[in-house]
This record gives structure tokens, C-alpha cells and sequence, in this order.
């Protein structure tokens, strides 16, 4: 039985409207990224509270905390971006959030980001370490334009770090738009480490987002490969139908359950059970 989440700030910034659709489309989860505009890292404890009250009260829970953590310049100062997350990963274990997703840094040039590997990776390894301690799992997603948005540097993180806290998700559409034809040129070498599921699709010609199985993501067989190996991981709708930018996207309440049934519709054809 397979699970479906998503990232619910891309309903509504307005809590109460999230839960609202959510709970019409039959999802008990949600990957918790923001809220009345504020994003998951700038919580503070009154909003906290106030997320796992609301959350409780609607049987609603959350599959993983959709942080911004290495999603700055390679640059950036690591002792300020650490501690950063150690926020995210305490706002995880109040809401019982097994993972926190991330990233893994801007290289300076993009058009050479083995040239900050190792600063890349001091910086992974400092913040798996800090997901040890914290009781949490990093899940880093394959982001366009981070040093680790094709599937041979995400390898190469995951493997270089070498931590249990430190895991992948799988985003087809951001695999698209980096040239990558995700399931073709990715899935056997990264299956191992992946134990999340981010939900959109991407025309390869364009870059455009779109509902899941209508673009290039191959995510038809992707599905088929996760079930034959016996994946029991979460999927998180990520639509980015209305707009999308650096620092995530939005859809509204029709075009998020355009989304919802697009992907359902997927796992309706190959007689894949979920709730």
C-alpha cells in the first residue's frame, strides 16, 4: 500500500485550507514546507504548537519536513546553514517527521561544480551529522542547478558522505529539466539510496512542469520498477502547475487535485493500491 503526501503550501499559505483539500482528495499526509507564508525553517514554537493541533485534529500527518537547507551558495557560512537546519530537524521530531529534506549547495560555476566537490561535501557530511544526532534522515532531492542535480553527483554525495541519515528522493521533472532522462539514465544507479518520491513531471523540450505521465519524466516505468522492487516509501505531490521558482511552487486548490488525479490515475492503471 503505497502512501501519498504532498507539499501542501502549494493548496493555499492558509493552514485550515490545506488540511480542507487535502482531506477532500483522501490524503492523510502532507510534506510540510510553509504556512501562512512562512517557511518551515522561520517557525516559531506558537506556530508549531498551533501546526500539530490542527494537524491532530484532522488525522493528518507529516511525511517530511520540505526544508530550504542547501539551497544557498557553496559560499554560504556552513555554521549559520547547520545550525539553520538543527531547526528544521527539531520542528521534524515535534511533528513527528522522519525526514527533512535538502539540498546540496549552488556550486560558483555552474558550469564547472567539481570544482567546489569538496566544499560540497564538507558541508553534507556536517549536516548528516547533525541529522544523526537530531534522530532524522536527510533526504536530498536532485534540485536543478545544485551540485547535486544529475544522477552521477547524487551518487556521488550520497556514497562520499556515507551516513545513514543521509538518503535521496527522486524528482523526475527536475532530472528533465537538467537533460537527464530520469528513469533511462538514473534509476538503477540510484535506487539504493532512494527512499522518497517527489511527484511531478517535465517536457524535456521546454522545461514546463506538468500533471505527472504527461511529460518526458518517465514516470510510468519509474513506478513499475519501485513496485517490482518492492518500494514501500511515500509519494509527495510537488505540482508547480501555477508557478514556480527557487524557492518552491504553487498550484491552488483545482490544479493541485489536477495533480492528485493525474498521479492516482497512474497508479489506477497499473492496479497499484494507495491511500
Amino acid at each position: 500500500m503505497w502512501t501519498l503526501s504532498g507539499f501542501a503550501d502549494e493548496i493555499s499559505p492558509d493552514l485550515d485550507e490545506q488540511v480542507r483539500v487535502l482531506r477532500e482528495l483522501g490524503m492523510t499526509q502532507l510534506e510540510l514546507r510553509g504556512a501562512w507564508d512562512t517557511n518551515v525553517s522561520d517557525f516559531d514554537e506558537e506556530q508549531v504548537e498551533r501546526i500539530a493541533r490542527t494537524l491532530d485534529g484532522a488525522g493528518i500527518t507529516v511525511s517530511s519536513i520540505g526544508s530550504p537547507i542547501g539551497k544557498v551558495p557553496v559560499t554560504a557560512d556552513l555554521d549559520e546553514h547547520v545550525a539553520r537546519f538543527r531547526r528544521c530537524a527539531q520542528v521534524g521530531r515535534r511533528l513527528g517527521a522522519p525526514y527533512v529534506r535538502v539540498f546540496s549547495f549552488y556550486p560558483r560555476d555552474a558550469k564547472d561544480p567539481a570544482a567546489d566537490r569538496d566544499t560540497v561535501l564538507r558541508g553534507m557530511s556536517a549536516l548528516a551529522a547533525a541529522a544523526e544526532q537530531h534522530g532524522v534522515v536527510m533526504l536530498h532531492e536532485n534540485e536543478k542547478a545544485i551540485y547535486g542535480d544529475v544522477p552521477d553527483r547524487c551518487l556521488d554525495i550520497v556514497e562520499s558522505v556515507g551516513s545513514q541519515a543521509l538518503r535521496l528522493t527522486w524528482d523526475p521533472a527536475n532530472f528533465v529539466q537538467c537533460g537527464v532522462r530520469p528513469f533511462s539514465e538514473g534509476y538503477e544507479m540510484l535506487r539504493p539510496y532512494v527512499e522518497y518520491i517527489q511527484i511531478k513531471d517535465a517536457i524535456a523540450a521546454t522545461g514546463e512542469v506538468v500533471p505527472a505521465g504527461k511529460g518526458d519524466g518517465e514516470v510510468a516505468q519509474t513506478l513499475a520498477a519501485l513496485r517490482a522492487d518492492g518500494f514501500d516509501g511515500c509519494f509527495s505531490l510537488e505540482p508547480h502547475l501555477a508557478q514556480a521558482s527557487a524557492r518552491g511552487g504553487f498550484s491552488g486548490p483545482e490544479l493541485f487535485a489536477v495533480a492528485h488525479a493525474a498521479f492516482t490515475g497512474l497508479l489506477r492503471e497499473q492496479d497499484i493500491p494507495f491511500r
